[in-house]
């Protein structure tokens, strides 16, 4: 539906995504909200947030015959939704979802999905999508270490070799630092992947062989692959 904005809707008892017309009154999204929060029409106290991250007070919703418009809603706002009279409804009796089962989506599944914040983000290049300033970046660090590369991991645990073989050396979209990681196929299942990480795949192997790691950790050399003799304790 065109001209429709993407806001989330939260109560004591919902919290979800929806499409809403800004052309639409108060009193109309009122009628609607009692469907969604289970809170009466006379009830209801609605006022706009920034946004999940930011409650900042965008606007009260205090005049029933004004469009949503008029308020200055916008993509991704949130609808805040009071009951102002408890005692007369079910709010904050069905907080209660131990006995509910569980809705989980996949970091894969939620990456390609296009109606969510994090697609939001990408499209207008917002928070970490944001461009970085080249001028004020260090420049990166070379490293000499070669896709295809046999090596050996340091491990924490004394006597313990992790070895494998280079399969990736570049920056990530991911964790909170910048820097070159190096992606690693493990010979054994000690790694954490499968060369994917929140859905953006850096290289393929067989889950939980993948791992990222610091240059630093990294030992290039003739590391062959370890054997085990199975007769060693026979």
């Amino acid at each position: 539906m065109s001209g429709t904005l993407n806001v989330f809707v939260v109560s004591l008892d919902t919290h979800s995504e929806r499409r809403i017309d800004p052309h639409i009154t108060v009193e109309q999204l009122k009628n609607k909200l009692e469907l969604i929060t289970g809170i009466p029409v006379a009830n209801q106290a609605i006022s706009i947030q920034t946004s999940v991250d930011d409650p900042t007070l965008v606007a009260t919703l205090a005049d029933d015959a004004r469009p949503l418009g008029f308020y200055g809603l916008r993509d991704w706002h949130v609808l805040k939704v009071d009951d102002t009279n408890p005692s007369t409804s079910l709010t904050g009796q069905l907080t209660d979802v131990t006995q509910v089962e569980k809705f989980e989506l996949s970091d894969t599944a939620y990456a390609e999905r296009t109606d969510t914040v994090l697609a939001y983000k990408q499209r207008n290049k917002v928070g970490r999508f944001a461009p970085k300033d080249e001028t004020s970046s260090k420049p990166p660090v070379e490293v000499k270490i070669d896709a295809g590369a046999r090596c050996e991991v340091e491990s924490t645990e004394p006597g313990l070799s992790k070895r494998g073989t280079v399969r990736f050396v570049g920056t990530t979209s991911f964790g909170t630092s910048e820097g070159v990681w190096v992606g690693i196929e493990y010979d054994e299942p000690m790694g954490k992947n499968d060369g994917s990480v929140k859905g953006e795949r850096y290289f393929s192997c067989r889950p939980n062989y993948g791992a990222f790691v610091r240059p630093e950790k990294v030992k290039v050399g003739d590391y062959p692959v370890e054997e085990i003799d199975l007769n060693e304790e026979m």
